[in-house]
């Protein structure tokens, strides 16, 4: 009996994409509403098909351009017969603060879920949005906030965030006008600042 299912091949894409990310948005974990299932993100064949945070808020950090990015690595042992999923994404902001201080202890405190707004573009001319962490959660685990020798030097953060998941990180449906208006979603407010 066989253990795997392919379900298609996959062509050449003629368009070009892009890479990097937008904006990063962070959910505190345990302010998802949760179904039996884990927390209040509904998963369906890789794409997260509802959210449910009622009146909690999401936060958005706004990125420089070329300065975050996000990857997956595939961990997995055929003699164990075992495979996993470890997101990771690391971003850089620009400028030490006082506030970024307080903000930085805030996060690695927290349990998290992110959502990274890629510059990636869905034939609807709107941005890629991944969803990260959504069963166990993302931790603030390594970084540096520094401010270099030179005058061009970066003063600022440079923070990374991962988890350890049993299925790989998901696109959030895509949205109308803005990410996550999608009616399926019983949003709170999102914070720019």
């Amino acid at each position: 009996m066989a253990c795997t299912v392919i379900t298609k091949g996959r062509g050449l894409d003629c368009s070009r994409s892009l890479g990097g990310v937008k904006n990063v948005f962070f959910g505190v974990y345990d302010e998802f509403d949760a179904p039996t299932d884990g927390t209040g993100i509904v998963v369906a064949s890789g794409q997260v098909t509802d959210i449910e945070m009622a009146d909690k808020r999401l936060y958005r950090y706004s990125l420089p351009k070329g300065t975050a990015s996000v990857t997956e690595t595939i961990n997995g042992d055929t003699t164990a017969g075992t495979i996993y999923y470890t997101p990771s994404i690391t971003i850089q902001l620009n400028k030490l603060t006082k506030e970024d201080q307080n903000e930085l202890k805030a996060l690695a405190q927290s349990k998290l879920v992110v959502f990274a707004e890629l510059n990636q573009r869905l034939a609807s001319g709107n941005n890629v949005i991944l969803a990260l962490g959504v069963k166990n959660g993302m931790h603030l685990n390594a970084g540096t906030n520094a401010s270099g020798a030179a005058w061009a030097d970066r003063n600022g953060y440079e923070w990374t965030l991962d988890g350890m998941e049993q299925e790989p990180m998901s696109l959030v449906a895509d949205y109308t006008t803005t990410p996550f208006d999608n009616a399926a979603f019983t949003m709170g407010a999102i914070v720019t600042s």
